[in-house]
């Protein structure tokens, strides 16, 4: 597969993605606990790419943890401690095999700098503002692992669609919900910056996987309580962009804002 490989500094600076002894060795690139590396586009996945760009084998050279799309949209997906798991419109969820790939997917190697424990109840919007309030760079990228047991929990996957595929937003209609209670788990994700928007999911993104690795899905809502909130502070961003026909020819010029934000929230605004 052909790649453009792109790394940048916070400040601006350019700075090489591989070192020079890793290309010498084995043409791979040198793990980074700082780096956000991002397979795929985001807003063109939104306008119905849906088609792999990137293997699990790769994704695995980038991070070990993170989260994305299966290949054609099959379910949702997440890594954790270097599994890959997805969980399918049925709800199914398990680990998949590095032989299969993604569409869009986001993972860094997870090294945490900052821990706090929460021993009371606390609800989605209520934590995120609490986040909010600890993630102080608001132009910061942070990778954010968030463990405990959740009161209520709603989540959603959405099926393969056939062809020609429609844009994801016009698929609300097909996504599948979850909804627990009293389950252990995690949620994986990041805060994302405004000005990283068109290629990523500005703000909060997490999806979910639950200690027995038996559910999981993209986070609609939750009630947690008894959480351990791991920060990862990130100031390198990587990207690898798709190289199919699709991709070259789709038109980036559509605002996709609303409709990013309707498929994050699982309903139309």
């Amino acid at each position: 597969m052909k790649t453009l490989l792109f790394y940048f500094l916070l400040s601006g600076l350019l700075i090489p993605g591989l070192s020079l002894q890793a290309q010498k060795k084995n043409n791979k690139p040198a793990p980074n606990t700082q780096t956000l590396f991002q397979a795929g586009v985001a807003s063109a996945f939104i306008g119905g790419l849906y088609n792999a760009c990137y293997t699990y084998d790769s994704l695995k050279q980038h991070g070990d943890f993170g989260l994305g799309a299966p290949d054609k949209l099959d379910g949702e997906m997440v890594m954790l401690n270097g599994k890959i798991y997805q969980t399918q419109y049925t709800g199914k969820t398990f680990e998949v095999k590095d032989t299969g790939s993604t569409s869009l997917a986001f993972v860094n190697f997870f090294h945490a700098d900052r821990v706090i424990r929460l021993s009371h109840t606390i609800t989605r919007t209520e934590l995120y503002k609490y986040l909010d309030s600890l993630l102080e760079n608001k132009n910061g990228i942070y990778a954010i692992h968030i463990k405990g047991t959740f009161e209520t929990l709603k989540t959603r996957a959405f099926p393969s669609p056939a062809k020609p595929y429609q844009p994801l937003a016009e698929m609300l209609d097909k996504q599948h919900f979850f909804t627990f209670e009293h389950i252990d788990g995690d949620l994986i994700g990041y805060r994302l910056p405004l000005y990283l928007e068109a290629l990523s999911i500005h703000g909060y993104h997490f999806h979910f996987l639950a200690d027995k690795k038996d559910a999981g899905g993209h986070i609609i809502d939750f009630v947690i309580k008894d959480a351990t909130i791991e920060i990862n502070t990130l100031n390198h961003y990587a990207m690898v962009l798709p190289d199919s026909n699709e991709f070259k020819q789709f038109d980036f010029q559509k605002d996709r804002k609303e409709e990013l934000r309707s498929v994050e929230n699982g309903a139309k605004k």
